[in-house]
């Protein structure tokens, strides 16, 4: 069994819920829900649950506070975030990879979550120490990254260019450092879009526009970066990078 406990003001919302848990993963077993975080917090540190599904959007606490009244060492449950906007907040759990729902929530996100649960069972403390470390920085212009056991905040206009490598990706910055991330490029892709400056030019690359120096069309196209890096661009992003560059020069 899994010892759960739902946390959200709405309690249509913890009914229907709980209504979908008992249908697409009897295993879970509902200890507590409550209507507010601090009641919520009371319940973990009672039942000691293996799952806490938390809305983010609560009068008088956000959910992701629930990381304030926890030392990092404490956090032995594993969290499902449930919201229905927050942008900024979405922002901070891809680059976290720390799970969450859409509301409304679809029967079958629950029970792949429930499934990525069952996998990976207790999360690494870091990702939730990644995830504190955005929410409280401004991440206008700024990330958050786990490198070895601290947690390291990089500037947008810090990075030239992001390379995959199998499950982590390889950050290479103007002043010539590099830094391998435990993180795959697609969490960095959700972050470093095309608002923020940023280019997935080919399944391996992600490129900071403002440092591309050249595109060369030969050769099957390919970008060189003021750093004279040479990064290979693949056909049906060539003209879809122009255009990006047309708009942005607007």
């Amino acid at each position: 069994m899994i010892k759960a406990i739902l946390i959200d003001d709405e309690e249509k919302a913890r009914i229907l819920l709980s209504k979908m848990l008992h249908e697409v993963a009897p295993e879970v077993q509902i200890l507590a829900d409550c209507g507010d975080l601090p009641n919520g917090i009371k319940a973990i540190r009672k039942h000691k649950p293996d799952l806490v599904f938390l809305d983010i959007e609560m009068p008088g606490h956000s959910g992701l506070e629930i990381l304030d009244f926890f030392n990092d060492d404490e956090i032995n449950f594993s969290i499902i975030f449930v919201t229905a906007y927050n942008q900024y907040a979405i922002r901070a759990l891809k680059m976290s990879a720390v799970d969450y729902l859409l509301k409304p929530v679809d029967s079958i996100e629950l029970e792949e979550a429930i499934q990525r649960f069952r996998r990976l069972e207790k999360r690494n403390e870091l990702n939730y120490a990644v995830l504190k470390g955005n929410i409280h920085h401004n991440l206008s212009n700024k990330i958050a990254v786990p490198s070895g056991n601290e947690i390291r905040f990089i500037k947008f206009d810090e990075i030239v260019y992001l390379k995959a490598d199998s499950s982590y990706t390889e950050l290479f910055f103007a002043n010539g450092e590099k830094l391998l991330v435990s993180r795959t490029l697609r969490n960095f892709e959700e972050v470093l879009n095309a608002e923020a400056g940023f280019f997935r030019c080919q399944k391996s690359y992600i490129v900071n526009i403002s440092y591309i120096s050249n595109f060369v069309k030969s050769d099957g196209g390919y970008l060189i970066m003021r750093n004279d890096a040479k990064i290979p661009t693949s056909p049906e992003k060539s003209g879809e990078l122009l255009e990006l560059i047309k708009m942005i020069k607007r």
